[in-house]
């Protein structure tokens, strides 16, 4: 992100962040296993994956 760009040495920013990620990952995760037409669709709408 640019702030992370311009602060370099924020790391509670980093981790916040790290942590926002993985959650989203594991919810995609989720996602993938129990309704893989949601999850394709939602892919497809926030541009995640090619």
């Amino acid at each position: 992100t640019e702030h992370l760009k311009s602060h370099a040495k924020d790391h509670s920013s980093r981790r916040g962040l790290l942590k926002m990620v993985a959650t989203r990952r594991s919810l995609l995760d989720y996602l993938s296993r129990s309704k893989n037409d949601r999850y394709k669709s939602v892919i497809g709408k926030l541009n995640l994956r090619k």
